[in-house]
């Protein structure tokens, strides 16, 4: 009896490849998130977790991006300890610094569409620094929105109150990011498309 064994690709090449990048880049903020120093005028740390977010959106666009950042959060949520200082779980998630790592997501396909535009992936290091700025800063906006309405419900504070903590007192880190993400994409090939 003769049996026939054809190759058979259930998923593309790819789709393997974007899935494998996608992962990197979550794996890449959950490492970052280890870094992490106490923020003098807030109670919440500063990690280094916006610069993977940044670099996801920068190196794997809008859709691959936000997908790596939801992958990253699917991770601590099951128990990966990826959040800041190594913390994982729902915990995490539904804390008082949860609205950061639910804005993730959005920030890196934000950071990914207005870096790329709409007309497919371009090699991050084509894509002009004012551009690279502009989309990192419009991604910054989207967490500390995420960060101040999370803090502000948990912590039962108001906005303003809420914004101070959770927003303003991070400028000065999230500047650093946006520059470490500029040096980085003009001097790494971390292997876009």
């Amino acid at each position: 009896m003769s049996v026939e064994s054809d190759s058979v690709d259930l998923v593309g090449d790819e789709i393997v490849e974007r899935v494998a990048r996608a992962a990197v880049f979550a794996a890449l903020a959950g490492a970052f998130a280890y870094v992490s120093f106490p923020n003098p005028v807030s109670p919440a740390p500063v990690t280094l977790q916006v610069l993977g977010v940044f670099l996801a959106g920068i190196y794997l666009g809008p859709v691959w991006g936000g997908l790596s950042l939801a992958l990253y959060l699917a991770a601590g949520a099951v128990g990966a300890p990826a959040f800041a200082g190594g913390s994982a779980g729902l915990g995490a998630l539904l804390g008082p610094y949860g609205g950061y790592l639910w804005s993730y997501p959005v920030a890196a396909a934000l950071v990914g569409l207005l870096a790329h535009g709409t007309s497919g992936l371009s090699k991050p290091r084509d894509v002009s620094v004012p551009r690279l700025i502009a989309a990192m800063l419009a991604g910054t906006v989207v967490v500390y929105a995420g960060g101040t309405l999370g803090y502000a419900v948990v912590q039962n504070v108001g906005l303003y109150r809420a914004f101070l903590v959770a927003a303003v007192a991070f400028v000065p880190a999230e500047a650093f990011k946006i520059a470490a993400a500029v040096g980085i994409t003009r001097t790494e090939d971390l292997g876009a498309a």
